[in-house]
């Protein structure tokens, strides 16, 4: 085989130095000998088990999860095809490394750690040529955007250019969790400045020193950012992330019927949190047409918890008004009722007549409710008095702590199986270990985003779905609700253990995929067998051949 017949272009050092065509140390000798790259390896050709063995010991022996996390970004940087095997090998001890909750203080220390740009950063001095900033992209074959302005990164607040580690972070995901391939995966962050004054005048910060950019000029931005995307990758999905709670609401109402996107901050959440009640459900003997659900927070998460419960109820046969009244809503003002004037649109559907209600003890004694759903990023708020009084209302009472990173989450798990004696099943939204209580161990159930939203982009990039709907989400949680078996149930474990993540995420998005092309949504061909097609689709990190045996 001569070098032009070569299934790569590089040689040398430019090989070695693209992470996505680079082997390192696993290059063959006929490799070595074809392209120009003897000399430029240590003599030893290490098969990739080899080289994992190699490199999970230096993940391992890092003193903290960030020094973790910095050297996990390195090595993708350096070699795509190992990183992801070893973190696909190892996901339940990486995950929590890779994202929550590392990730939020991998943010907050982003000009600290940044080594090397990934992704696109697009400010609010792009005005005007955002198809210019997004031409410079070398792949043309997007299928998955992620994108933040970073305005509400996790429970920290305003980041601006910092939230960059989110789209990051959720692509990876995507890759691990779903096989998405890498190289069609883009996280972009829209610089439109911060209002974090002590992050603006930080030596470190590489965003734009200026108060955020609002109103009519932002939504400009945004949509030529949107209209940009449709012209230079017209088969890519967006996924709006962390945007602040009155920009992600617009967003998703203005384009969820004109492109393919959503928002997984509302979707996302809804939709692992509908699973998780369902799973709960069986455990507490209560069917969620018999539930009442009480919401701590309502921004984008629990109003989109509480519109897509309501749109499982309905296609139980409930009508909407009814399915509503079944959800409840504290914010930072008390209970969401109609007598009062000062609710935001969004708020105003669950607003039911109530006599004002201020404190969220008062809203549980009240309303008694089946389940408790933190959303507040507000640590602390799920007192013990307010699980005391969860466990007086009913056996089993259900308490999702769901705010993130773990410093925000409203209760831990110890301190609600020990306020309610063991009693409580209880789910959160970055991990907690294991707790025994009166000789009984509980395992709590993680309601983590990622067990949805990589299944459903493979399914919607299988498709080639021209849109992201309700169907598609609710299907997504029905699946997941599913697949927790009898023995997860029995530890108290309400989502199916993250090793088997893969597995439900094809299972996602082969039906993602199948409403797209029932629902004439699709723009791919439908295959024969879709399962099949979705399968073949995944990403596998193998080494493929470069030169002929």
């Amino acid at each position: 085989m001569t070098t032009t017949e070569l299934p790569v272009a590089k040689r040398g050092s430019a090989l070695l130095n693209d992470a996505e065509l680079n082997k390192g140390t696993a290059f063959t000798q006929a490799e070595r000998d074809a392209l120009g790259l003897r000399g430029l390896l240590p003599p030893r050709v290490m098969t990739q088990d080899e080289q994992l063995a190699r490199i999970l010991p230096g993940v391992r022996s890092r003193p903290t999860p960030l020094d973790q996390y910095s050297y996990l970004v390195s090595l993708n940087d350096r070699n795509v095809t190992l990183f992801y095997r070893l973190v696909m090998d190892h996901l339940e001890e990486l995950m929590p490394v890779l994202y929550t909750p590392t990730v939020g203080q991998a943010c907050e220390e982003f000009g600290r750690i940044f080594r090397r740009s990934r992704g696109l950063f697009i400010s609010a001095e792009d005005r005007g040529r955002v198809r210019e900033v997004l031409a410079h992209w070398p792949s043309d074959d997007v299928r998955m955007i992620v994108v933040t302005d970073g305005e509400r990164i996790l429970g920290l607040g305003d980041l601006g250019a910092n939230g960059m580690g989110i789209p990051i972070g959720k692509l990876t995901l995507y890759t691990a969790c779903a096989g998405v391939p890498p190289h069609q995966c883009l996280p972009i962050a829209i610089d439109v400045g911060t209002d974090n004054a002590e992050l603006r005048e930080s030596d470190a910060y590489m965003g734009l020193r200026q108060p955020r950019l609002r109103g009519a000029e932002y939504d400009a931005l945004l949509t030529e950012f949107v209209e940009a995307v449709q012209e230079r990758f017209p088969l890519a999905c967006i996924q709006f992330e962390d945007f602040g709670n009155h920009n992600a609401f617009a967003l998703l109402e203005t384009w969820r019927d004109k492109v393919c996107t959503f928002n997984d901050d509302i979707q996302g959440t809804a939709s692992v949190t509908l699973a998780g009640l369902l799973s709960a459900s069986r455990l507490v003997g209560v069917p969620l047409r018999d539930m009442r659900l009480l919401f701590l927070g309502a921004g984008e998460a629990g109003i989109g918890i509480g519109d897509l419960v309501v749109e499982a109820l309905v296609e139980d046969g409930m009508s909407v008004d009814e399915a509503r009244r079944h959800c409840w809503f504290v914010d930072s003002k008390g209970l969401v009722e109609s007598s009062r004037t000062d609710l935001a649109s969004h708020k105003r559907r669950f607003a039911h007549d109530h006599a004002p209600t201020r404190s969220l003890l008062e809203a549980v004694e009240t309303l008694k409710p089946h389940a408790l759903i933190g959303v507040s990023g507000t640590p602390g708020t799920f007192t013990t008095a307010v699980l005391e009084a969860m466990a007086r209302h009913h056996p089993r009472p259900v308490v999702m702590a769901l705010s993130n990173p773990t410093s925000k989450a409203e209760c831990t798990a110890r301190e609600a199986y020990t306020a309610t004696d063991g009693h409580a099943v209880f789910a959160s939204g970055s991990p907690f270990a294991p707790v025994t209580h009166k000789r009984r161990t509980h395992v709590p159930g993680q309601g983590n985003n990622a067990y949805i939203f990589p299944g459903v982009g493979l399914g919607v990039l299988v498709a080639q779905s021209t849109r992201v709907t309700e169907e598609m989400f609710a299907a997504a949680a029905r699946i997941l609700a599913d697949m927790v078996t009898a023995d997860d149930l029995a530890m108290g474990r309400i989502y199916p253990a993250l090793s088997r993540i893969r597995e439900v995420s094809r299972a996602i998005a082969v039906e993602v995929a199948r409403i797209a092309f029932d629902r004439g949504l699709a723009r791919a061909p439908r295959p024969v067998d879709i399962a099949v097609a979705v399968s073949d689709t995944m990403y596998e990190p193998v080494y493929r051949p470069y030169v002929g045996a």
